[in-house]
């Protein structure tokens, strides 16, 4: 019988618990629909920030860095460079009325030579195992041997044969870049 009584009791205890507790009632629909176009709101304008500031995005659409990139492919790059670029860098250039990518070969101090052997940066002869194509000079262009001037770099498309790069237009500002590529973002036939 004892048992009996202590159920009783506590059921007594819930019950009074449950009667005394009061539950609130529902927020307002439009609370929500805000708080939701809100969040909706800064995570746009933290995209847009990102993609203006920080990272650059641009879609890729000729021939001269072939077979890496492709026509159609979406490239995205960071606008930071302060620090210069390393041989092997593919950048993101402006070039009047266009932006190009290119590969970077040669920086400030480098010597850059076309010879029937290939490229040759300060006398030695370049392995380049991402470039399929030999490396010649054009008819129309800068002359080589070409000293790399303080605040530029020399750069060349990978596909070495049909690339407009550093061997017509001469060596790039580093105000005329815009940045490193990190990604690439294949979408043809989507």
């Amino acid at each position: 019988m004892q048992e009996i009584k202590g159920y009783a009791a506590i059921r007594e205890a819930l019950a009074a618990n449950a009667a005394s507790t009061k539950v609130p009632p529902p927020a307002p629909i439009w609370k929500d629909l805000l708080f939701l176009l809100l969040k909706i709101v800064c995570i746009a304008l933290s995209f847009v920030l990102l993609f203006t500031l920080l990272f650059g995005l641009i879609r890729y659409s000729e021939p001269a860095m072939a077979p890496a990139f492709h026509d159609g492919d979406l490239v995205v790059f960071h606008r930071h460079h302060a620090d210069g670029y390393l041989p092997r860098d593919v950048i993101v250039l402006r070039r009047p009325g266009q932006l190009q990518v290119r590969r970077v070969v040669a920086t400030a101090g480098d010597v850059v030579d076309i010879t029937e052997d290939g490229l040759l940066i300060n006398g030695a002869l370049q392995q380049e195992p991402e470039i399929y194509q030999t490396t010649v000079r054009y008819a129309e262009g800068v002359e080589f041997p070409l000293t790399v001037p303080e605040g530029q770099v020399f750069v060349l498309g990978d596909s070495r044969t049909n690339a407009e790069d550093s061997r017509i237009y001469g060596c790039v500002r580093m105000e005329d870049t815009l940045g490193k590529v990190m990604a690439v973002i294949r979408r043809r036939n989507l």
